[in-house]
């Protein structure tokens, strides 16, 4: 995944592909995109907006974040290709590695460049938590591709959207999923006790318990060896596992699994649905791991068929990848407040029309309840087959007798 971001026929790139740098060119990427500017004009006379992006861009899990920052890109792209348009954009990036505590560093960096307009991100649920009251007190709009911790939109915070659907979603239908499909009568929930971890893994247990699943409930910081905590699962020996976490330490995890013997299925949620969980816990080990996520493949929907196109040749010819189509309906929002204001805009202005978008979208449509939640959802399952994550479908079909 590398290369530069392109721009057929348009002058003088305003955007970097962020998978060309690494987390090397972090620093200098940010500097560079920020000194660009949101409020002046181009060579071609339009004014400039720059839209921000918070995400994990280096770190143990960046894939995610790069997912969403090319999906970011893609949308700022294609803007500023239309003629229709009476601005164009710049995009900036802010990294916070998926952590909290870096969350708000990683947010003031945005909040102090007065030409950032709006934010997609932040990217995971730590770092959206702790970033923001920083948001809401400056008035900058912040639109999640992804953060899925239920609290979210229950803390007060009045500048905070996301285009995807909260983790008692992702919960109810995951268990749905373990109760009629997997037939599990005893499930293994492990949490690896972040603001995601702990969220989901409370949805879901608390929709297995509903309907009389034997749950055992279990925590784990992020660590290198799972081999005690592998041990720990196999003398319980559950029906299945279903890890709250992320990709990185979801692919220790099951090669700690598999390597004592465990036979059963091993579960996880969108936060490890990534090629890197193959990649990294070896194809064998990853073998039949299920996946579920909010969240749709764009590669295999022939309505999106477009967006991917584009995606492949905006970013170097990578597929889009978890939350790249999130975040490219995310930035389409923030596009069409902007439309709608001309060269007027101001991060109040933006503030205030984003509630009432409307528009449809490659994910789903993008419209939101008073509450800053996206309306819709749906819940699909993924299966590692052969060595590559395969959609099985939406939940709501797979439960069906």
């Amino acid at each position: 995944m590398t290369g530069p971001g392109r721009r057929g026929g348009v002058p003088r790139p305003s955007v970097t592909r962020w998978g060309a740098l690494g987390s090397v060119g972090v620093l200098t990427a940010a500097a560079v995109l920020a000194g660009c500017g949101g409020g002046s004009s181009g060579d071609d006379g339009k004014k400039e907006y720059a839209i921000g992006f918070q995400g994990p861009l280096s770190g143990d899990n960046q894939q995610l974040g790069i997912n969403a920052y090319d999906g970011v890109l893609t949308a700022v792209e294609l803007a500023n290709r239309r003629k229709d348009l009476p601005f164009r954009l710049r995009l900036v990036a802010s990294d916070d590695q998926g952590m909290a505590e870096q969350g708000p560093t990683a947010a003031q960096k945005l909040i102090d460049n007065p030409e950032v307009i709006g934010v997609v991100g932040p990217v995971f649920s730590g770092p959206t938590k702790s970033s923001e009251p920083l948001y809401s007190g400056a008035g900058l709009l912040s639109v999640s591709p992804s953060a899925t911790n239920p609290a979210l939109t229950d803390l007060g915070f009045t500048s905070f959207y996301r285009v995807i659907a909260p983790d008692t979603v992702q919960g109810s239908a995951a268990a749905e999923y373990l109760a009629k499909v997997v037939k599990a009568d005893k499930v293994y929930s492990l949490d690896d006790r972040s603001e995601y971890g702990t969220g989901l893994s409370g949805a879901l247990e608390k929709a297995l318990t509903g309907r009389g699943i034997r749950v055992i409930h279990d925590g784990i910081n992020p660590t290198k060896d799972y081999t005690s905590q592998a041990t720990k699962i196999l003398a319980e020996n559950p029906d299945a596992v279903y890890y709250s976490g992320y990709y990185e330490e979801l692919a220790l995890l099951t090669r700690a699994l598999r390597s004592k013997g465990y036979t059963g299925k091993v579960v996880s949620g969108d936060g490890a649905n990534d090629d890197q969980l193959i990649h990294q816990a070896g194809a064998g080990n990853a073998e039949g791991t299920l996946l579920t996520c909010p969240c749709g493949d764009p590669n295999s929907d022939p309505a999106a068929a477009g967006f991917v196109a584009d995606y492949k040749t905006i970013n170097a010819d990578a597929r889009p990848g978890t939350y790249s189509g999130e975040a490219y309906d995310a930035t389409n929002a923030v596009i069409e407040v902007l439309r709608r204001l001309g060269s007027g805009a101001t991060r109040e202005a933006v503030l205030a029309r984003f509630g009432s978008v409307d528009i449809p979208g490659v994910t789903k449509r993008i419209r939101f309840r008073k509450n800053g939640e996206v309306e819709g959802s749906t819940v699909y399952v993924y299966e590692v087959r052969a060595g590559k994550r395969a959609v099985l479908g939406p939940v709501s079909s797979l439960v069906r007798p």
